[in-house]
């Protein structure tokens, strides 16, 4: 059995102490008995332990889940495995496992980012350390489990890498690391240095819908405690929001934006109780926080948020609730706050990960804890019903696109906002189209025999 402090170190990050700022947040002692500022909703939404870690097959599971073109997940860990370094792992969502990749320090060890899926079908990701120089890589990896390397970083130039790239509209990758830096990378594996960021960053960027790329530090900054930057995709680098305390400290997760046009996002430490935030960002840098966290409703949220198809909010904390193992909660985007359900350490706890919408509906995500406390892969089934998936979620007239969902054998008509386009049926949980002529902004829809799916998000058709 793992230890729990291991286990800790491992979720929250805790490495390099000279390259890390934390603050009292981020370091869980005792829970503040106030009277509970949420509302625990008692609905259908069901949690399911759907897969135990044992060690073997990975342990401390942690970044990004990326949904495949086969309807399976896909992850990392930062340990276990054949080697002791972590794993690619893929994982049903019935829960059947299997390890696709074990890392051997030369290709990259102790991956905490997760996994982007890319517009090739292939997933891209890093690892923390290992590789030529010791100091973490970026690498691509097949569905079938064939790992190429793409860039080894070179510390202190660039490297440690704690998040995974993600793909820009214009095909390349795009990513930052807890060195301070942002950097771009073609498929091919052809890198950029593109410069400084305001302090270090442990989250994947957004690529907000203007084409500019959003991002968080967990330091740095007017007050040293984080900010909220924007870079164009040539890296020229302005800070949104610097944070301050009482709007929060040290977000160490993604940004997302929100159908509205706003940014959502968390923050591990700060409010008025000191045990983190949920806040609503303007573009143009104006803040709301809409959720304090009281730590009986949560404590220390380091993941970030998913808007599902209902339109509203789902995240995770690392700490807080009846437990101490933190949360799974929803908040709509105009800030009413419910806890779905209270996390426990014999069933998976402390995540620090950001969950996912899978085209099932259902969320998915990773935590630490389980049965051999070594992390868990859990699902919560919210009611909502399936949908589709675009890939990219942006494109001119002619550009390929990917659909993932379900039940797509069979399918009889696509369209972008009500116009037609041709397409072909490649599984039952993917289908090739392209932008048709005539398109314009709006929802894709794919006609199967089960019914017609909507996707989760506009398909925004650039001219």
């Amino acid at each position: 059995m793992a230890d729990l402090k291991n286990v800790l170190l491992k979720i929250t990050h805790l490495h390099r102490a000279n390259s890390f700022c934390t603050s009292a947040a981020l370091i869980f002692t005792t829970l503040m008995l106030m009277v509970p500022a949420a509302t625990t909703v008692a609905t259908a939404q069901t949690y399911t332990d759907l897969f135990n870690f044992d060690g073997t097959d990975g342990a401390y599971p942690q970044g990004l889940f990326a949904q495949g073109q086969d309807g399976n997940l896909y992850g990392t860990t930062s340990d276990g495995g054949a080697n002791g370094t972590g794993v690619v792992f893929r994982v049903t969502p019935g829960g059947k496992q299997d390890v696709v990749y074990n890392f051997d320090g030369v290709h990259g060890s102790t991956s905490f980012a997760g996994l982007t899926l890319g517009t090739d079908g292939n997933f891209y990701g890093t690892t923390y350390e290992g590789g030529a120089h010791s100091n973490g890589t970026i690498f691509k990896i097949t569905p079938r489990g064939k790992l190429t390397t793409l860039y080894s970083f070179t510390y202190p130039t660039d490297g440690l890498p704690l998040a995974a790239p993600i793909q820009g509209t214009d095909g390349n990758f795009y990513g930052t690391t807890q060195q301070g830096n942002a950097y771009k990378i073609t498929p091919g594996g052809t890198y950029t240095l593109l410069g400084s960021i305001p302090g270090a960053s442990a989250a994947p960027l957004l690529q907000a819908a203007g084409g500019n790329f959003y991002g968080t530090t967990y330091y740095g900054g007017s007050n040293n405690v984080g900010t909220v930057f924007k870079m164009t995709p040539k890296g020229t680098v302005t800070i949104v929001y610097n944070f301050d305390g009482v709007h929060g400290v040290s977000p160490r997760a993604p940004l997302i934006q929100a159908r509205n046009g706003n940014f959502y996002g968390t923050t591990t430490g700060g409010g008025h109780k000191g045990e983190g935030v949920l806040f609503k960002l303007s573009a143009r840098g104006v803040i709301t926080v809409l959720h304090t966290f009281h730590g009986n409703d949560g404590a220390s949220p380091s993941a970030g948020l998913v808007q599902a198809t209902d339109g509203n909010f789902y995240g995770v904390t690392a700490y807080g609730g009846t437990a101490g193992n933190g949360v799974i909660f929803r908040i709509t985007p105009s800030g009413a706050y419910s806890i779905l359900y209270n996390l426990d350490w014999a069933s998976g706890g402390y995540v620090s990960s950001t969950p996912m919408q899978h085209t099932d509906g259902k969320l998915y995500g990773v935590s630490a804890g389980g049965t051999y406390e070594d992390g868990v892969v859990y699902s919560m089934d919210l009611g909502l019903g399936p949908f589709v998936k675009t890939l990219p979620t942006s494109g001119k007239v002619s550009k390929a696109v990917g659909i993932l969902g379900e039940g797509l054998t069979g399918t009889s008509s696509v369209s972008f906002n009500g116009t037609p386009a041709t397409f072909t049926i490649a599984s039952d949980t993917y289908l090739k189209t392209t932008v048709p002529s005539g398109a314009t902004t709006g929802f894709v829809t794919v006609t199967t025999p089960g019914g017609t799916l909507k996707s989760n998000q506009e398909f925004r058709v650039k001219p």
